[in-house]
């Protein structure tokens, strides 16, 4: 199962594993409050994809496009986590304040084989 939360929220037992899907770390939290189990930055979007983006509402569907691009050169990383996500609980944690059309959501997308 994969899941998406926000680190700043707090842990909760039922979120498994926890990964850091950001290319920085969040702002203004350590880590023993942010309880991350792993740091995947290499698979957030390139700093261009991200600046790019700016969270606009109405390039959501090409972001998801281009991140789903640049993502195909990191089957590796892909594969790590579709593999933890069959075996129990994966949070994909990310600390945007937009909740709904973050790398996070489009990231579980990608894994979960949703197309468009």
């Amino acid at each position: 199962m994969i899941r998406v939360k926000r680190v700043y929220d707090p842990p909760s037992g039922d979120d498994g594993e926890r990964i850091l899907v950001d290319r920085l770390w969040p702002r203004g939290l350590t880590k023993e409050r942010a309880r991350i189990d792993l740091w995947l930055k290499e698979v957030a979007p390139t700093t261009e994809l991200r600046g790019w983006y700016g969270h606009d509402p109405a390039r959501w569907e090409e972001f998801r496009r281009r991140y789903r691009a640049e993502l195909s050169a990191k089957q590796d990383l892909i594969r790590t986590l579709k593999e933890k996500a069959s075996q129990g609980t994966v949070t994909l944690v990310y600390s945007s304040r937009e909740q709904l059309l973050n790398n996070a959501v489009a990231l579980k997308m990608i894994l979960e084989g949703e197309t468009g």
